[in-house]
């Protein structure tokens, strides 16, 4: 990874870990910037494995959540978990031919069965404020005292520097390779089944941008990165549409009282 790749990786982690809301923060994580930066610099074009690979993405906080929460693994072992994870998901990508339109389609419904199923499990989350100064946390998690900012800084440089070495083994794969979710994932540690969940249903953005530079990318690098970004910003409107609207509605039901 660039020095550039790692300062973007830097600055992401960071904001994540200064917002206290595990819905705006897990929609802060799903921003398509490392996947822009890591199309910019390396020129792998996007095919039907890094449709999956977002599979991946999702596979590696489903690791790190269960490892940490159920299994009582420290977080950094629960880290590397799901880094194996994620590197095993890929290889399996990398060994066989994987066509764009069934993977699109295949992508698509595993994300609305997992929608579905997260449905029944969490049918009706109680309205919090918009800060969500309570989170939604494990109650077994750990309560260590967060770090002092600047050593913090250091160590997700450090962080972010390693997971760009490692990123550099996975060929087109590095393109969703969590660069910043191996840091996040640490961060949001007490939240993370919560941050999970969240990542889950703004990873269809993804699909999203992926699938839109797809079909662009016969054009030009920059005419499929605005295509990418448009498709990105129109469904992550429609899927945060519900939940701004009934931000709303409190709203306008507190006023009235």
């Amino acid at each position: 990874m660039t020095v550039s790749g790692v300062l973007l990786v830097t600055a992401v982690v960071w904001a994540v870990s200064l917002i206290r809301s595990v819905r705006l923060r897990a929609f802060v994580y799903s921003l398509p910037l490392p996947m822009t930066l890591a199309l910019v610099s390396t020129g792998h074009r996007v095919e039907g494995a890094q449709l999956l690979g977002v599979l991946g993405l999702n596979l590696f906080f489903v690791v790190v959540a269960v490892t940490h929460h159920r299994l009582r693994w420290p977080i950094l072992l629960a880290d590397a978990a799901g880094i194996a994870g994620y590197v095993a998901f890929s290889a399996g990508l990398l060994a066989v031919p994987v066509p764009f339109g069934p993977a699109l389609a295949g992508t698509v419904a595993l994300w609305a069965l997992a929608m579905l199923l997260l449905r029944r499990q969490h049918p009706a989350p109680t309205p919090a404020p918009e800060t969500d100064p309570q989170p939604e946390t494990d109650p077994q998690a750990g309560t260590g005292q967060p770090l002092p900012a600047p050593v913090k800084l250091l160590v997700i440089l450090l962080g972010a520097t390693l997971t760009g070495l490692l990123g550099e083994l996975l060929r087109a794969m590095v393109v969703t390779f969590p660069y910043s979710g191996v840091l996040v994932a640490v961060e949001s540690r007490r939240d993370l089944v919560a941050f999970s969940r969240h990542f889950a249903r703004n990873s269809l953005a993804l699909v999203g941008f992926l699938a839109a530079y797809h079909w662009w990318q016969g054009h030009s690098p920059v005419v499929a990165l605005v295509a990418g970004w448009v498709a990105f910003a129109v469904l992550a409107a429609a899927l945060h549409a519900p939940a701004v609207g009934r931000a709303a509605r409190r709203r306008t039901v507190l006023r009235a009282d």
